[in-house]
């Protein structure tokens, strides 16, 4: 029953973390094409993504060539995070 929850709050983990990738992916599409910025939609992106990204380029030097690549180091942050928590997790609920 335990073990069960505890997977299931995995599944719930790695689709957040699912989830905020794609809003990262959306987000720095949208750079590309300079929407409105008064955009509801296009403010809640940028008030999602903008503190990873200032957190990124606080420690790591992020643009190269003009090209800023915080969105890039986020996505791989996330997805080795997702791999690790959702194993850890999975041994967990197996072992219960």
């Amino acid at each position: 029953m335990i073990g069960s929850i505890i997977y299931g709050l995995g599944g719930i983990l790695h689709n957040l973390v699912n989830v905020y990738i794609w809003v990262i992916i959306i987000a720095s599409l949208l750079t590309w094409v300079r929407p409105d910025p008064n955009n509801p939609i296009v403010q809640v992106l940028y008030r999602i993504t903008e503190p990873a990204y200032s957190l990124v380029r606080r420690y790591i030097p992020s643009v190269y060539n003009g090209i800023d690549l915080s969105p890039l180091i986020i996505i791989i942050g996330l997805q080795i995070i997702d791999v690790i928590l959702v194993s850890m997790i999975n041994s967990i609920a197996t072992a219960i």
